[in-house]
């Protein structure tokens, strides 16, 4: 765990935001507004959207490539965390991970119970680190969106938060002065 200096600056992050649906389209997506209005009004930078259906295969593919550039520092999954057959974005992550981050899913069903009692057993919220990429997935409610960003992912995201965070861990030293990352796609399916 490194600590954070008393002294340290708000750094912006690329950020992808993943939607997993076989029913959303942009103009449905009010999950993947929210986040990319909530990661934007913190100061975090949108760099892709997508949306793709509950496969497996298609989730860990998109996710895949995202870990691999070096403009995304984190990466904003909501939906198919469930308990139906469709529901395979833990499955499509977790293998992807260099380290798995047990304590958020555990911190969000913590939250949850306040709000929706036991049926927050139901939730699959997992996260982790893959080549030095933040993961992060979340059912795919706007009410889950808002409290894993609100209340875990958007302190951990910030290289103020005391007395540690992600911030420093997916960022080169020198970017944590100054780093801007923007980017654009011109891929099917994407929203920037």
């Amino acid at each position: 765990m490194s600590h954070v200096p008393v002294n340290a600056l708000f750094t912006p992050l690329g950020i992808a935001v993943l939607t997993v649906s076989d029913t959303r389209g942009f103009d449905e997506d009010g999950s993947g507004d929210l986040l990319v209005k909530h990661l934007n009004e913190s100061g975090h930078i949108l760099v892709e959207r997508r949306i793709v259906p509950d496969d497996i295969y298609q989730v860990r593919a998109v996710v895949s490539g995202w870990i691999a550039r070096t403009d995304i520092h984190a990466i904003l999954v909501n939906g198919g965390t469930g308990f139906t057959a469709r529901d395979t974005t833990p499955e499509a992550l977790i293998p992807l991970f260099d380290k798995a981050i047990e304590g958020y899913g555990e911190l969000f069903r913590h939250y949850s119970l306040k709000t929706i009692g036991t049926a927050t057993i139901q939730s699959r919220a997992v996260a982790g680190v893959a080549n030095r990429t933040m993961i992060f997935a979340m059912p795919g409610s706007p009410k889950a969106c808002a409290l894993a960003w609100d209340r875990i992912i958007a302190l951990q995201l910030d290289a103020r938060t005391r007395p540690c965070n992600f911030a420093a861990m997916v960022l080169p030293s020198a970017t944590l002065c100054n780093g801007r990352h923007t980017t654009t796609s011109a891929n099917d399916g994407v929203r920037l």
